[in-house]
């Protein structure tokens, strides 16, 4: 922290105060299971807002009882601090689970401006595999808009981290990494602002035993991609979409 932004937190802070105005870290809503996930977030762009998540496990009836083999609904909500819901959104079997995990879920709350009112959020869920040798780690996003009392996805499961491979565990083989960046273009689709995204893709080859292992790095030009809206969501491209 630098003592420009110090000083300017101080004062924000001795004035919200004096207002009345501070509030207690948001709680996430308790859970009963412990492959649950239940995650809270103040939305920066809303002074007074919380976004809310909870993500119930359903294992499968034949397999999953003693694994992660099952799948995930989800539900969003934005909340007052008084905990009055004011906008909700749920999706049954939203995510499936089974040796590629689900790991996490979190906000996003960069500034995702649609329009000149209109403001998104972003859940970002995370993937991870259980092989050594074939390793799989995923993250994806979903951007929120909300409409009245309601929730409604426009972006859903946009691939933003990809890691992937196979290798013997100790040098031999390929592996790669692709991470994408968003920014809000100039132009704009069925009233929405353009995305644009930037993935940078990276390889890495293995060759020889452990003990003499030669590592080859690769790494792919950016490439610029812009999604447009087409009136109810954004439209990925083929391989964008995660599932």
């Amino acid at each position: 922290m630098t003592v420009k932004s110090g000083v300017m937190g101080c004062l924000a802070l001795c004035g919200a105060l004096m207002a009345g105005l501070v509030w207690a870290d948001c709680v996430p809503a308790p859970v009963a299971n412990e492959r649950d996930f239940s995650v809270c977030k103040d939305w920066p762009a809303y002074p007074g807002l919380t976004l809310n998540a909870v993500s119930k496990f359903e294992p499968d009836p034949v397999y999953g009882k003693d694994n992660d083999v099952g799948s995930y609904d989800l539900g969003l909500s934005v909340t007052t601090h008084e905990s009055k819901a004011l906008a909700t959104y749920h999706l049954p079997s939203a995510f499936m689970s089974d040796a590629i995990a689900l790991e996490s879920v979190e906000f996003d709350t960069a500034r995702y401006k649609l329009t000149p009112e209109l403001r998104a959020f972003g859940v970002r869920v995370r993937f991870k595999g259980s092989s050594r040798v074939n390793p799989m780690d995923q993250v994806l996003l979903s951007l929120y808009v909300k409409e009245g009392d309601k929730l409604r996805p426009v972006l859903d499961r946009l691939v933003m981290y990809d890691y992937g491979g196979e290798w013997d565990g100790g040098c031999a083989g390929e592996r790669y990494y692709t991470e994408r960046t968003i920014e809000i273009g100039k132009t704009s689709s069925h009233g929405y602002a353009d995305l644009i995204l930037k993935s940078v893709s990276t390889g890495l080859v293995g060759e020889g035993p452990p003990e003499t292992c030669e590592l080859k790095t690769t790494a792919d030009k950016p490439v610029l991609t812009t999604l447009r809206y087409d009136g109810k969501s954004y439209v990925l491209p083929q391989g964008f979409k995660g599932s």
